[in-house]
Protein backbone atom coordinates (compact mmCIF):
# COMPACT_ATOMS: atom_id res chain seq x y z
CA UNK A 1 0.00 0.00 0.00
CA UNK A 2 1.08 3.20 -0.92
CA UNK A 3 0.59 6.62 0.64
CA UNK A 4 -1.40 7.90 -1.77
CA UNK A 5 -4.02 5.15 -1.48
CA UNK A 6 -4.48 6.31 2.27
CA UNK A 7 -5.21 8.79 4.31
CA UNK A 8 -3.46 10.44 7.31
CA UNK A 9 -5.44 9.46 10.36
CA UNK A 10 -3.29 10.50 13.35
CA UNK A 11 0.33 9.46 15.47
CA UNK A 12 1.21 7.57 17.92
CA UNK A 13 1.89 9.61 20.95
CA UNK A 14 2.44 7.60 24.23
CA UNK A 15 2.82 4.54 25.44
CA UNK A 16 -0.32 3.81 27.74
CA UNK A 17 0.79 0.37 29.42
CA UNK A 18 3.01 -2.26 30.27
CA UNK A 19 1.62 -4.18 28.11
CA UNK A 20 2.15 -2.73 24.71
CA UNK A 21 -0.70 -0.76 24.44
CA UNK A 22 -0.71 3.01 23.04
CA UNK A 23 -2.54 5.96 22.64
CA UNK A 24 -2.86 7.25 19.13
CA UNK A 25 -4.08 11.71 18.69
CA UNK A 26 -6.60 11.20 16.18
CA UNK A 27 -6.85 13.77 12.99
CA UNK A 28 -10.91 13.29 13.05
CA UNK A 29 -14.10 15.05 14.46
CA UNK A 30 -15.75 11.91 15.19
CA UNK A 31 -12.81 9.63 16.96
CA UNK A 32 -15.55 7.11 17.37
CA UNK A 33 -15.98 6.29 14.11
CA UNK A 34 -12.59 4.31 13.81
CA UNK A 35 -13.12 2.17 17.10
CA UNK A 36 -14.14 -0.96 15.64
CA UNK A 37 -11.26 -0.85 13.10
CA UNK A 38 -9.23 -4.18 12.45
CA UNK A 39 -5.70 -3.19 11.41
CA UNK A 40 -4.14 0.51 10.52
CA UNK A 41 -1.01 0.96 8.12
CA UNK A 42 1.45 2.36 10.40
CA UNK A 43 4.49 4.55 8.73
CA UNK A 44 7.45 2.17 9.89
CA UNK A 45 10.96 3.08 8.51
CA UNK A 46 9.16 4.97 5.59
CA UNK A 47 7.18 2.00 4.83
CA UNK A 48 3.57 1.36 5.40
CA UNK A 49 3.03 -1.56 7.07
CA UNK A 50 -0.45 -3.36 8.62
CA UNK A 51 -0.84 -3.83 12.17
CA UNK A 52 -3.88 -5.73 13.18
CA UNK A 53 -5.72 -4.27 16.71
CA UNK A 54 -6.30 -6.51 19.44
CA UNK A 55 -8.82 -3.88 21.59
CA UNK A 56 -9.21 -0.54 21.24
CA UNK A 57 -11.27 1.83 23.35
CA UNK A 58 -11.60 5.93 23.73
CA UNK A 59 -9.06 7.41 25.95
CA UNK A 60 -10.25 11.25 26.80
CA UNK A 61 -12.57 11.56 24.05
CA UNK A 62 -9.96 12.00 21.40
CA UNK A 63 -7.28 9.50 22.18
CA UNK A 64 -7.36 5.85 20.83
CA UNK A 65 -5.70 3.70 23.38
CA UNK A 66 -5.29 0.05 20.91
CA UNK A 67 -3.49 -2.96 21.91
CA UNK A 68 -1.90 -4.21 18.41
CA UNK A 69 -1.16 -7.95 17.95
CA UNK A 70 1.63 -8.74 18.68
CA UNK A 71 3.22 -5.51 20.24
CA UNK A 72 3.48 -7.22 23.88
CA UNK A 73 5.82 -4.76 25.70
CA UNK A 74 7.00 -1.07 26.55
CA UNK A 75 10.01 -2.62 24.30
CA UNK A 76 7.80 -2.97 21.56
CA UNK A 77 5.61 0.16 21.83
CA UNK A 78 8.94 2.29 22.23
CA UNK A 79 9.83 1.20 18.71
CA UNK A 80 6.25 2.59 16.91
CA UNK A 81 6.56 6.07 19.22
CA UNK A 82 5.61 8.89 16.60
CA UNK A 83 4.35 6.91 13.93
CA UNK A 84 2.04 8.57 11.72
CA UNK A 85 -0.65 6.36 11.31
CA UNK A 86 -3.03 5.88 7.97
CA UNK A 87 -6.23 3.86 6.01
CA UNK A 88 -7.15 3.49 2.60
CA UNK A 89 -8.60 5.88 1.29
CA UNK A 90 -11.68 3.83 0.49
CA UNK A 91 -12.55 3.41 3.86
CA UNK A 92 -13.27 7.53 4.25
CA UNK A 93 -16.96 8.38 4.06
CA UNK A 94 -18.22 9.85 0.85
CA UNK A 95 -19.13 13.57 1.23
CA UNK A 96 -21.73 14.86 -0.53
CA UNK A 97 -22.86 18.75 -1.21
CA UNK A 98 -19.79 21.61 -0.53
CA UNK A 99 -18.07 19.07 1.66
CA UNK A 100 -14.84 17.71 0.46
CA UNK A 101 -11.80 16.19 1.72
CA UNK A 102 -8.80 18.21 0.72
CA UNK A 103 -6.97 15.16 -0.99
CA UNK A 104 -10.47 14.91 -3.32
CA UNK A 105 -9.78 18.30 -5.06
CA UNK A 106 -6.64 18.91 -6.12
CA UNK A 107 -6.80 19.11 -9.54
CA UNK A 108 -10.10 20.71 -9.52
CA UNK A 109 -10.60 23.65 -11.39
CA UNK A 110 -11.56 27.19 -9.81
CA UNK A 111 -14.29 29.54 -11.48
CA UNK A 112 -14.56 32.84 -9.76
CA UNK A 113 -18.08 34.31 -9.95
CA UNK A 114 -16.81 37.70 -10.94
CA UNK A 115 -13.29 36.59 -12.53
CA UNK A 116 -14.21 33.91 -14.55
CA UNK A 117 -11.44 30.58 -14.47
CA UNK A 118 -9.09 31.19 -11.99
CA UNK A 119 -6.49 27.89 -12.54
CA UNK A 120 -6.57 24.52 -11.16
CA UNK A 121 -6.39 23.42 -7.45
CA UNK A 122 -2.55 21.89 -7.23
CA UNK A 123 -2.53 22.06 -3.27
CA UNK A 124 -4.33 22.97 -0.19
CA UNK A 125 -2.23 24.54 2.59
CA UNK A 126 -3.88 23.55 5.82
CA UNK A 127 -1.10 24.59 7.92
CA UNK A 128 -2.21 28.65 8.38
CA UNK A 129 -4.78 29.68 10.55
CA UNK A 130 -7.21 29.74 7.70
CA UNK A 131 -7.06 26.34 5.34
CA UNK A 132 -6.14 28.05 1.30
CA UNK A 133 -6.40 26.59 -2.03
CA UNK A 134 -3.20 26.82 -3.83
CA UNK A 135 -4.44 27.46 -7.29
CA UNK A 136 -1.86 27.46 -10.41
CA UNK A 137 -2.62 30.06 -12.98
CA UNK A 138 -0.53 29.54 -15.96
CA UNK A 139 2.56 29.62 -13.45
CA UNK A 140 1.41 32.14 -11.05
CA UNK A 141 0.40 30.94 -7.56
CA UNK A 142 -2.95 32.30 -6.45
CA UNK A 143 -4.16 31.59 -2.66
CA UNK A 144 -7.76 31.35 -2.00
CA UNK A 145 -8.97 30.95 1.49
CA UNK A 146 -11.09 28.18 2.08
CA UNK A 147 -14.05 30.33 3.43
CA UNK A 148 -17.94 28.88 3.39
CA UNK A 149 -18.91 32.32 3.06
CA UNK A 150 -16.65 31.83 -0.66
CA UNK A 151 -17.48 28.31 -1.54
CA UNK A 152 -20.60 28.69 -4.08
CA UNK A 153 -20.65 25.32 -5.06
CA UNK A 154 -18.63 22.05 -5.89
CA UNK A 155 -19.86 19.75 -9.12
CA UNK A 156 -17.57 16.70 -8.37
CA UNK A 157 -18.58 15.53 -12.21
CA UNK A 158 -16.99 18.25 -13.91
CA UNK A 159 -14.15 19.08 -11.41
CA UNK A 160 -15.07 22.60 -10.62
CA UNK A 161 -15.73 24.58 -7.30
CA UNK A 162 -17.29 27.60 -8.07
CA UNK A 163 -16.37 30.77 -5.72
CA UNK A 164 -17.06 34.02 -4.48
CA UNK A 165 -14.29 36.28 -3.32
CA UNK A 166 -13.74 39.47 -2.55
CA UNK A 167 -13.42 42.13 -5.32
CA UNK A 168 -9.73 42.25 -6.37
CA UNK A 169 -8.38 39.60 -4.24
CA UNK A 170 -7.56 37.46 -7.24
CA UNK A 171 -6.02 40.51 -8.92
CA UNK A 172 -3.50 41.04 -5.84
CA UNK A 173 -1.68 38.10 -8.04
CA UNK A 174 -1.65 39.34 -11.23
Amino acid sequence: MKKEECFYLGKIVSKFSFKGEVLIKLDTDEPESYLKMESVFVDYNNNLVPFFIDKSSLHKSDLLRVKFEDVDSEEDADDLMKADIYLPLTLLPKLEGNQFYYHEVIGFTIRDINFGKVGVIKAVNDSTAQALFEVDRDGVEILIPMNDEFIGKIDRGSKIIYVETPEGLIDLYL
